[in-house]
């Protein structure tokens, strides 16, 4: 059977929504990590963590998490790796001098941009099959979805991650 006919298997049962979004989603991440690990030599939970550096600065490490739903270690390894290269320095908290708070540095901001550019066209490769208008829905359905309070928490499934207080505390 060829992979046209499997995936329309399996789009087409009662799971359709979650197995698309999750074929999306982890497709997209195989290439996308594939070029960010061989260019830059970086995970891309890394990328994305100096990203949101980036568009916050100051912000700590544990607030990532309310961006990028990944578990506290990875954040921390990633941290890790940014600092030892150069792209990203901590600075004291003005409130409280023992709370670090996180900011690229020119290298960082330098060697982001050159990933966001790349990024950039992935992008337009990936949405390529939709129109501007579809893009525009797509984008606003996909963000009703992650503005839900439903996909991080679930009255189903125990453990799920609970980022609310953490959300709080930015």
């Amino acid at each position: 059977m060829a992979l046209n006919e499997k995936l329309k298997t399996v789009f087409a049962g009662d799971l359709r929504e979650l197995m698309l979004i999750s074929y999306i989603v982890l497709g997209n991440n195989a290439v996308t990590n594939r070029f960010i690990e061989r260019g830059y030599d970086m995970p891309v939970h890394a990328w994305s963590s100096l990203y949101a550096i980036d568009r916050f600065p100051g912000i700590r490490a544990k607030e990532i998490r309310t961006i990028f739903p990944r578990p506290q270690n990875t954040i921390s390894r990633a941290i890790s790796l940014l600092e030892k290269r150069g792209y990203v320095r901590q600075g004291a908290s003005e409130s409280d001098a023992r709370e670090k708070r996180l900011f690229a540095t020119a290298d960082g901001q330098r060697i982001l941009a050159e990933m966001t550019a790349l990024s950039l066209r992935r992008q337009a490769e990936l949405f390529s099959p939709l129109t501007a208008e579809e893009r525009d829905t797509f984008f606003g359905l996909a963000l009703k979805i992650a503005a839900g309070q439903n996909l991080l928490d679930s009255a189903l499934v125990s453990g799920a991650i609970d980022l609310h207080d953490m959300g709080s505390a930015a």
